[in-house]
C-alpha cells in the first residue's frame, strides 16, 4: 500500500477557500521528492503526514498553536484537517485494515482504499485530535493494531546520527531491531541462548576461577557485617535476560575510528530503511527523509539517491523525499520529482507535463545541478549560450532587477533544445505551475550582400521581412502557459548588440576579448588595453557613414572571423559585462583600468546617475528591447 493523495484544510499558511484544500498532493509508487522553493510546503507536506500516521520511532507529535492558519490580522482558525488516501493495498496488508477499507471493482479485480481524516480543534486553551476512517465526519475512529500498522519511517533533518545509534533504554536501533521480522520469537531467540550460555560462563569465573578471589573477599566482609542470623553467601549474577534488554544493550558504529558526519549519516540512513525491505507485518512501508543530504558530500548524495530510486521500486517501499539540492534535484529522474509551487505539488511524472517521452531521455542525460536551479527558482530566464548567461544579470542589475534578490535563475541550454525544458513547466491539463520563464533565443535570419539587378553593385540586404517573420513564428512556438518566447529581432544577440546603444562598447569588448584570448595569462594590462581602445576606435570610425545595419555586421563579422569564436563569444560577453559596469561606477583614485574586469569590485561604488542614464538608454533601444522584457517577465513585472 502507498500514500496516494493528502489534502489540509487550514494547516498553517495553507488556507481552505470554498471548501477546496489550501494544499493537495499526489504520490505514486517508490520515490516521491518534493522539490521547490524556500517556503513553498515541502516540509509542510511531510509535518502532515507524520501527524496523521505517526512514526515507527514514537516521537511525541502532536498538532501546536503555530499549525491553525492564521491571517495577515493575527486571528487563527480554531480548526484544521488533513486527509489522507493509501491505494494499492496486496491482500496481506488488507487484511489488517479490512474493516476500515472501502471496496471499488476495477477491471475485474477489487480495489482496497483506505481514506483517513485527521482533526485538530482549540477549546479553552487546548488543542483536541482525532483520526477518523471513511467519512470525514461520522468515520469510525482507529486504534490499536491497525493505528499501529500505519506508522512511517521518519528521518529528521540535521539528525544526530551518532545518538540516534548509540545504546539505551529504547533506543532508536532497538526499536528497529525489535521491529524486524528475525526478532519475532521474543521468548526462543537466538541470542537469548547465546547470551545465556556467556552469562553461565561469567558466573563460572567469579565461582570456580580466578574471579571467587573477588567473591570470596566480599563474602568475608559480609560475615562480619551480618548479624549472627543471616547469610554470607552473596552470588555475583548477570540480570535477567530479555530479549528487549539484549537490544538496547546494542549500539551501531562505523569502521572508522573517527567516522564523519557524513559516514554516520549514512549508516543511520541504512539502518533506518531496514525495515521497508523486511516487514512482514502487512503495515505501511513509507519513509519520510528530509533534507537527504543532510551531511552529505555530493558524491555520497549521488550515490544514495541511486540506491533509492534503484532498490526502492523493487521492493514495494515508498519513500518521499525534500531536498534542496540541485545535485540531488538533478540526478532523481524526472518522473519522480513533485515541483511545490502556490500550495500545489505538480507532479512531472510521463502524462502529466508538456514532454514527450524522448524529452525525459534527454533530460535524464543532460540535466546538471546548474540547470537543475530551475527547480528551485522564482522565475525562469533560459539561454541557449554562454554570452547570454554572462550578460543578462549585468542588464539586470542596471534595470533593477537583481536577479539573485528576485530568485531568478538563467538556465544555460547550450543549444536551441528549449522546449525540452521549457515543457517541465507545460501542464497536460491545461492548467499552469505558476513560474514565469523567459525563452531568450535568435531568430536567426543572416544580413547580406546582394548584387543588385539594376546597378551591378552589391548591397547590403538587412532582412527586415525575413527577420520579422522569424520572430512571430519562434514567439508562437515557444509561447505556451507561463513560458514565453523572447526573440532577438535581428539575426543574433551579438548582431542586436552591434546594431544598439551599446553598439560601440561591444566593438571595444571584442578587441578586449581578442587580448584576452590570445594571452598565456588571460589577463589584460594597461599597455594592452591601450593597444585595443585605438584599433577599435580607428575601426569604428572609418564605418561611420555605414547605416546602422552595415556596420553592425562589419563589427559581428570582426568577432566571427577568429578561428575559436565560440570561445571568444563568452570572453567578449563578459568583457562586454566589465565595460557595462565600468561606466556605472564611480572610480576611486589610485584604482587601474586593469581592475575594470574584476566584476565585483563597483558593487559598492555604483553611480546612480549613471547608472540611470545607461538604464534609460537601454530601455528605450528597440534592438534589445526583448532581453529588457524577458527580464522584466522573469521576475514578474510585466506592466
Amino acid at each position: 500500500m502507498i500514500v496516494s493523495q493528502l489534502q489540509i484544510y487550514n494547516f498553517r499558511r495553507f488556507r481552505s477557500m470554498d471548501g477546496k484544500p489550501g494544499l493537495s498532493i499526489t504520490f505514486h509508487e517508490g520515490l516521491n521528492a518534493l522539490i521547490g522553493e524556500n517556503d513553498s510546503g515541502k516540509t509542510t507536506i511531510i509535518d502532515a503526514l507524520k501527524l496523521v500516521l505517526l512514526t515507527q520511532s514514537n516521537e511525541y507529535i502532536r498538532p501546536a498553536e503555530d499549525d491553525f492558519y492564521t491571517d495577515e490580522t493575527g486571528n487563527s482558525v480554531t480548526e484544521f484537517r488533513i486527509d489522507c488516501v493509501l491505494e494499492k493495498f496486496t491482500d496481506n496488508e488488507a487484511k489488517n485494515f479490512i474493516e476500515y477499507l472501502t471496496f471499488t471493482k476495477e477491471n475485474g479485480s477489487l480495489k482496497y482504499t483506505l481514506k483517513l481524516y485527521f482533526r485538530a480543534w482549540k477549546e479553552k486553551h487546548r488543542i483536541f485530535t482525532e483520526l477518523r476512517i471513511g467519512q470525514k465526519d461520522d468515520g469510525v475512529i482507529m486504534e490499536g493494531k491497525a493505528r499501529e500498522l500505519l506508522k512511517a519511517v521518519y528521518l529528521k533533518p540535521l539528525r544526530d546520527a551518532e545518538r540516534e545509534m548509540s545504546s539505551g533504554r529504547n533506543s532508536r536501533i532497538s526499536q528497529i531491531l525489535m521491529s524486524h521480522s528475525v526478532f519475532s520469537d521474543r521468548d526462543g531467540h537466538r541470542l537469548k541462548e547465546i547470551l545465556s550460555n556467556a552469562n553461565n560462563d561469567i558466573e563460572k569465573y567469579f565461582v570456580e576461577e580466578d574471579g571467587k578471589v573477588i567473591l570470596q573477599t566480599i563474602r568475608n566482609t559480609l560475615s562480619v557485617l551480618n548479624s549472627q542470623d543471616m547469610s554470607d553467601e552473596a552470588k555475583l549474577e548477570t540480570s535477567d535476560i530479555q530479549l528487549k534488554a539484549i537490544l538496547e544493550s546494542l549500539s551501531l558504529s562505523a569502521p572508522e575510528i573517527h567516522p564523519s558526519l557524513g559516514e554516520l549519516n549514512l549508516l543511520f540512513i541504512a539502518a533506518e530503511l531496514l525495515l521497508l525491505k523486511h516487514d512482514e507485518t502487512g503495515g505501511l512501508k513509507l519513509a519520510l527523509i528530509e533534507e537527504l543530504e543532510a551531511h552529505l558530500h555530493p558524491q555520497a548524495q549521488l550515490r544514495l539517491i541511486d540506491y533509492l530510486q534503484n532498490e526502492y521500486n523493487k521492493s514495494g517501499a515508498q519513500i518521499i523525499i525534500s531536498t534542496h539540492s540541485t545535485i540531488l534535484a538533478s540526478k532523481i529522474n524526472l518522473k519522480n520529482l513533485i515541483l511545490m509551487k502556490q500550495g500545489r505539488g505538480y507532479d512531472l511524472t510521463y502524462g502529466e507535463t508538456g514532454l514527450e517521452k524522448g524529452d525525459y531521455l534527454f533530460l535524464q542525460r543532460f540535466l546538471d545541478a546548474t540547470k537543475s536551479n530551475l527547480f528551485f527558482a522564482k522565475g525562469v530566464i533560459m539561454v541557449e549560450g554562454d554570452a547570454e548567461n554572462l550578460l543578462l544579470p549585468v542588464l539586470a542589475d542596471i534595470l533593477g532587477y537583481p536577479l539573485e534578490k528576485y530568485g531568478i535563475s538563467i538556465v544555460n541550454v547550450g543549444s536551441t533544445a528549449f522546449l525540452r525544458y521549457s515543457r517541465i513547466f507545460i501542464r497536460k491539463d491545461g492548467s499552469t505551475i505558476g513560474i514565469p520563464v523567459s525563452v531568450i533565443t535568435d531568430c536567426d535570419v543572416k544580413p547580406c550582400y546582394k548584387k543588385s539587378v539594376e546597378t551591378g553593385i552589391e548591397e547590403f540586404n538587412s532582412k527586415v521581412k525575413e527577420s520579422s517573420d522569424a520572430v512571430k513564428e519562434k514567439e508562437k512556438k515557444y509561447s505556451v502557459g507561463t513560458v514565453k518566447g523572447f526573440i532577438a529581432p535581428r539575426w543574433t544577440l551579438e548582431y542586436c548588440l552591434a546594431m544598439s546603444c551599446l553598439s560601440e562598447r561591444f566593438h571595444r569588448a571584442i578587441y578586449y576579448g581578442k587580448k584576452i584570448k590570445n594571452s598565456d595569462t588571460y589577463s589584460l594590462t594597461i599597455k594592452k588595453i591601450e593597444k585595443a581602445d585605438k584599433e577599435a576606435e580607428k575601426e569604428y570610425k572609418q564605418w561611420s557613414l555605414m547605416s546602422r545595419e552595415e556596420r553592425a555586421y562589419k563589427i559581428y563579422q570582426v568577432m566571427l572571423d577568429n578561428n575559436d569564436k565560440s570561445g571568444l563569444k563568452a570572453i567578449v560577453a563578459q568583457s562586454l559585462a566589465s565595460l557595462l559596469k565600468w561606466d556605472i561606477s564611480s572610480i576611486p583614485d589610485g584604482i587601474s583600468k586593469e581592475q575594470m574586469f574584476d566584476l565585483d569590485l563597483y558593487q559598492c561604488l555604483v553611480d546612480e546617475k549613471k547608472r540611470e542614464a545607461l538604464k534609460e538608454e537601454i530601455i528605450n533601444d528597440k534592438y534589445i528591447e526583448y532581453l529588457v522584457k524577458a527580464i522584466r517577465y522573469a521576475v514578474g513585472k510585466t506592466g
